[in-house]
């Protein structure tokens, strides 16, 4: 069976593309992940675990106002998070993690409050809004899960977008 980061992984090397990842909640486990990946070194550039919130902003380039209007557990600050990591390690998507994972609320948000974020070479970005239940352990391997299979599913997206756009083409566009 073929995980989620080893497809990620295969898919960016055919592809020729590249990785980096921003982890808050995550603390490194999805970069973990994608390393234990045999020829991760072909699409990975790197990662950054700003799990302090004022690393966010210095490291990644979220909006300060933001942050301090939020807090960290927002989606946009998430959204940010994928493109400041894209943009600081010179990839081509960019992925983010952040969230509570417990075992206290953070930020006026509930434990397993948790925001995942792709940045990808067109486009805006994508978010997703989780609430986890489970403890710290699982809503943090959930959190790798999720972020893996929403940039698998943009991955997947775009590579079927190609192909149709291809077959239409060599169609003589019917």
């Amino acid at each position: 069976m073929t995980t989620a980061a080893a497809e990620v992984v295969r898919l960016l090397r055919v592809r020729g593309e590249t990785l980096a990842i921003a982890e808050s909640l995550t603390g490194g486990l999805v970069a973990a992940q994608v390393t234990g990946t045999p020829g991760a070194s072909k699409a990975f550039r790197g990662s950054v675990t700003a799990y302090a919130t004022d690393l966010k902003q210095k490291l990644l380039g979220v909006d300060g106002a933001r942050l301090a209007e939020c807090g960290a557990v927002d989606p946009e600050v998430a959204l940010q998070m994928a493109a400041g990591v894209r943009d600081a390690l010179g990839a081509d998507w960019g992925i983010a993690t952040t969230g509570v994972a417990g075992p206290e609320p953070q930020d006026g948000k509930s434990v397993g409050t948790v925001y995942v974020a792709v940045r990808g070479p067109v486009g805006s970005g994508k978010v997703a809004a989780l609430r986890l239940n489970g403890d710290r352990a699982e809503i943090r391997m959930e959190s790798v899960r999720s972020v893996l299979a929403m940039l698998l599913e943009q991955l997947v997206g775009e590579q079927s977008g190609n192909a149709r756009a291809q077959d239409t083409e060599e169609n003589g566009g019917t």
